[in-house]
């Protein structure tokens, strides 16, 4: 009997540390997902853009920040070119809401309205507006979202009834495009160049592109 004795003494504890394994396991794995968790969400804000943090927290209603599109370029350091950011933003409510929305946003977090020349650079639909804060510009353009909507009664050439429908639908609401760069790489900053009369016999009509920007305004990959 006592070598069965022993041989079950010997399942039994066995058994024993096999479970204080498992637990052991289990409470390690446990550690490493509550640890690695914030690890991935702190140097993920630590890692992007503090500008497009200080977007994401703009007190504006749900309805005027949807689908939001970020693109990014240059350096946050200034290194060889300084970073420009942008966002375009999709709300669902009409220009003259989502414009008031936002310029009361950005009032609660320290932008101040910036009256300079070039802003736009040339006439655009819709409410556009500059701002400033620290060493930060800001260019604001609201507007009715780029599309042509059909005469009622009258689908477009070729198009089903439910794509005019889908087409309609889109033309609601309005969209936001917010441009932020640094003060000292935006030229507006500077002193304003002008053109001496007396060299050219009249000013030269400014060149019109279709960014209301021009050439203030790189390209921005997205992020």
């Amino acid at each position: 009997m006592e070598p069965v004795r022993g041989a079950r003494a010997e399942i039994r504890r066995q058994l024993r540390e096999q479970r204080r394994l498992k637990t052991i396991a289990l409470l390690l794995a446990s550690l490493l997902v509550l640890g690695a968790l914030p690890m991935y969400f702190g140097l993920r804000a630590a890692t992007r853009d503090p500008v497009f943090n200080s977007l994401d927290a703009l007190a504006v209603p749900a309805w005027a920040a949807t689908d939001t599109v970020d693109g990014v370029s240059g350096s946050r350091w200034c290194f060889i070119e300084c970073r420009f950011r942008e966002r375009t933003v999709t709300s669902e409510r009409k220009w003259e809401e989502t414009a008031q929305a936002y310029e009361t946003a950005l009032g609660s977090e320290g932008w101040r309205p910036w009256k300079v020349a070039f802003c736009p650079e040339q006439q655009v639909e819709g409410h556009y507006t500059c701002w400033r804060r620290d060493e930060l510009t800001l260019d604001l353009w609201v507007r009715q979202p780029a599309c042509q909507p059909p005469v009622a009664g009258q689908p477009a050439p070729g198009a089903t009834p439910d794509a005019t429908a889908r087409d309609a639908e889109n033309c609601e609401g309005s969209l936001v495009s917010i441009k932020v760069r640094n003060a000292i790489a935006d030229e507006r900053t500077g002193p304003q160049p002008r053109t001496d009369p007396s060299l050219t016999g009249e000013d030269p009509d400014p060149l019109l592109t279709g960014d209301p920007l021009g050439g203030l305004t790189p390209t921005p990959t997205p992020s």
